[in-house]
This record gives C-alpha cells, sequence and structure tokens, in this order.
C-alpha cells in the first residue's frame, strides 16, 4: 500500500484548463495575439505549463504515467500528423477551372474523401490552393472557403485514424484501424451529402449574382491542371500502410522470444514511429525543391501543432487521470451516448478536438479498460470530428485554410462572424440531425 499512487488533486486540472484557454484566447486578443503568433513563444508557454506539471507528477511516483501519455501518445501523435504533412506537401496541384458550381462541389467532395486517407491536414493543404486558384476570377467566393473548412478540413476525416487527430488518439488507446469504417460510414455520407448539396444551393445562387465581367475573365483565363510530385503518393501510401499494420499484433510477433510477456525492446515497440522518420526523408529527398516551394511548403504549421500539443500532451496527462478517478460521479449527469455528442462537441467547438476526444474516452471507458464502448465511441468520434468545424479554433486546418485564403486576398469572417454567419446556421442544424438519425 505504500507505493500506492495518490489521487490526483483537483487543483492539477488548472495547468491543462490554462493551456486550452491560451489557445482559444491568446490569438484573438490585440498585439497578445501577434506574440502568439510565434511558434518560440508557444513553446515557452508549453513549458511554462507542462514541466512543473511532470515535475509534480515524478515527485508523486507518477512518473510512469507521464513517460506513457509523452512516449506513448504524444510522438506517435506527432510523427503521423508531420509524416502526412510532408508527403502531401511535396503534391502540387496547379491550374484555373472554370469556377462553376459544379467544379467547386467536385473539388470538395474530392477532398472530403481524400480526408480520411490523408488526414485532413493533408486534404486541405493539397487542394486549398487549387480551390483558390480555380475561384480567383469570382467576385463570391467566402461561401466557398467555410464549405471547404466543414467538408475537407473536418467532416470528411471520420472514417480511419488518419482522418482526424483525434481518432488516431483513440487509435493508439485500441480501437480497431478500420472501426470507423464499418461503423460509422452513414454518419459520414449524409453530414458530407447533407453540407455538399447545400453548398452546391448557395454557390448556385452567387454564380448567378456574379458580374458578366468575372464570368468572362474566369472562361477566358482558365488553364489546365497540373500535378507533379507523383512520387509521394508511393510515400503516402506507406504511412497508411504502416499505420494499419505495425500495430501491438504484430509487435508482439516481432518481440524476441527471451523477453518476458508484456515486455518489449524500445526499437520494435517504436518501430511504427522509426518508419515514420524514414517516409518523412524519403519524402524530402525525393522531392525537387522547385515543387515544394510552387506549393509555399513551410514547416511553420507542423512546429506550432509540435509546439502546442507538447503543453496539451503534458498537462493533459493528470486530467485524464482525475475523470478516471470520477468518472462514477460525472456519469450521474452525463451518461447517454447522445449527450456525448453534444458534450465532446462543444468543447471540441472552443479548445482543441484531440485532447476533447481524450477526456470524454476517459469518462466512456469501462473501469480497467482504455477504450469506451462502442456507442459512445462513435459519439465522441462524431462530436470531436464533426464539432472540429463550429470555430476557427476546433481543429488545426481551420486556421491554416483561412491564413492561405486570406493571402489570397480573401476577407475572412471574424471568430464570431464565421460562428453566426455561418456554423450556427448551416452546420449545428446538420448536426443535429445526423445525431437524431444514428445516435
Amino acid at each position: 500500500m505504500e507505493n500506492e499512487i495518490m489521487a490526483i488533486p483537483g487543483w492539477m486540472l488548472i495547468p491543462f484548463a490554462v493551456m486550452l484557454l491560451c489557445i482559444a484566447i491568446l490569438p484573438l486578443i490585440p498585439h497578445v495575439g501577434e506574440w502568439w503568433e510565434h511558434n518560440t513563444h508557444k513553446l515557452y508557454v508549453s513549458l511554462i505549463l507542462g514541466v512543473p506539471v511532470g515535475a509534480w507528477m515524478c515527485y508523486q511516483g507518477m512518473g510512469h504515467e507521464l513517460m506513457h501519455q509523452m512516449i506513448g501518445d504524444y510522438i506517435p501523435f506527432i510523427l503521423l500528423l508531420m509524416a502526412l504533412f510532408v508527403t502531401t506537401g511535396g503534391i502540387c496541384i496547379r491550374g484555373d477551372l472554370k469556377a462553376t458550381p459544379v467544379v467547386n462541389s467536385t473539388i470538395l467532395a474530392i477532398g472530403w474523401v481524400l480526408a480520411s486517407f490523408m488526414g485532413t491536414t493533408g486534404a486541405a493543404m493539397l487542394l486549398i490552393r487549387l480551390l483558390l486558384s480555380t475561384n480567383q476570377q469570382r467576385k463570391y467566393r467566402v461561401h466557398t472557403v467555410l464549405f471547404f473548412i466543414a467538408i475537407v478540413a473536418n467532416c470528411g476525416g471520420l472514417l480511419s485514424p488518419l482522418g482526424d487527430p483525434p481518432l488516431f488518439l483513440l487509435f493508439l488507446k485500441g480501437a480497431d484501424f478500420t472501426w470507423w469504417l464499418q461503423n460509422m460510414v452513414m454518419e459520414w455520407l449524409v453530414t458530407g451529402g447533407l453540407l455538399l448539396a447545400i453548398y452546391f444551393l448557395v454557390d448556385t445562387y452567387f454564380y448567378k449574382k456574379e458580374p458578366t465581367e468575372n464570368l468572362m475573365a474566369d472562361v477566358r483565363e482558365s488553364t489546365k491542371t497540373e500535378v507533379s510530385g507523383l512520387i509521394n503518393i508511393l510515400w503516402l501510401a506507406c504511412v497508411v500502410a504502416a499505420t494499419m499494420f505495425i500495430n501491438d499484433k504484430y509487435i508482439d510477433i516481432l518481440k524476441p522470444e527471451h523477453y518476458a510477456d508484456g515486455v518489449v525492446p524500445m526499437y520494435i515497440a517504436r518501430l511504427r514511429e522509426y518508419v515514420f522518420v524514414l517516409i518523412i526523408a524519403a519524402s524530402w529527398l525525393t522531392t525537387k525543391k522547385a515543387i515544394r516551394e510552387k506549393n509555399n511548403y513551410s514547416w511553420v504549421p507542423i512546429m506550432e501543432v509540435a509546439c502546442v500539443f507538447l503543453g496539451i500532451f503534458a498537462t493533459m496527462t493528470p486530467a485524464l487521470m482525475y475523470l478516471s478517478e470520477h468518472k462514477d460521479a460525472i456519469a450521474q449527469f452525463i451518461n447517454e451516448p447522445w449527450q456525448y455528442v453534444y458534450a465532446t462537441g462543444l468543447l471540441s467547438s472552443f479548445l482543441d478536438n484531440a485532447p476533447t476526444a481524450m477526456v470524454f474516452n476517459e469518462m466512456a471507458a469501462p473501469t480497467g479498460s482504455m477504450l469506451a464502448t462502442d456507442p459512445f465511441l462513435k459519439a465522441i468520434s462524431m462530436g470531436a470530428v464533426f464539432f472540429g468545424a463550429m470555430t476557427y479554433i476546433g481543429n488545426g486546418p481551420n486556421f491554416m485554410v483561412k491564413s492561405i485564403a486570406e493571402q489570397e486576398g480573401i476577407s475572412m469572417p471574424s471568430f464570431f462572424g464565421y460562428m453566426i454567419k455561418f456554423s450556427l446556421i448551416v452546420l449545428l442544424p446538420v448536426y443535429i440531425i445526423v445525431q437524431l438519425l444514428f445516435i
């Protein structure tokens, strides 16, 4: 009993809450937002909040739990995102198609399908510049970017752990790679189908309002689409294969016989992460520099994710342990799958959907298990992936797409303008319909 780990005090949740509030609020404060834009400053905040938490946990004999969180979850999470980011960043799609509602809807539909297999970040970065160049002659473009954020950068990623960060973290907790493909196709189809249909109607309306000279310029200046960096399709396939097949079952097979049960040497236990590093290096070395330059490739977005999530994962560890200790009391208020959709969705809208999914998975998981049961896993997945589109800060690609659009001269809505003009009146009704149909 002397070695029993002490209970997590409530005040240890404060660093996690502060970290998430920094992500949500600091970008919106004048002058402070400019300071926050620098990744070095994000790293400072992560270290200031994360290091004391780590030191306290080690002092209290919880170093193993912290080590598992950082090495078992954070490093695989970042390396997967980096592998997807580097490989898709080496595929350049350039062209200026005729910006009709059919063409725009087709680009969004392609991104919607690709998002589950190359990640919402990968699909968004692959297609956003093609979409913007296609629509550069049109006057009304904001609605197209908004629907792109919802459909491609969020809702499309529901069918695999590669699709969205919260699903990959649930995969690391023990969900089968194909669980979402087997269990959530209808939710994915109905949500995507409704949003694409709404977009087509909206874009048709604005297309009819376009000045004649804009439409003539669109036809006159259209060019063929060119794709370069196709070697990265091979590396992207390698990322998918490594994620699917290098799992606990195959790692156990590779384990040397003289190792005891449950003990796996580090070079085998982290095999998938080593493969990710090799894929990143291979993509970088086999892609011409000119291709990445045409793609405006930069390490800044992925480094931002790495710096921010370092603090999130460190401070989240005691929060997850606390929820595990008190989940029976919380279950008195949130105990039905449909409630988990909106509880997960609400926090995913204003915080980040990856740690939010982890928190509610911890609450819903049966005693002795790391993973929620099927109906709750479905609810958590839907809330985290879909509601990440409710604000600019709900999912990583949202701000990236907004920034790229603004660089192209598109005046995007403010943080609250996005919600009032788009997510609350378009997305939320669709999500409610899908919840009522399936959960």
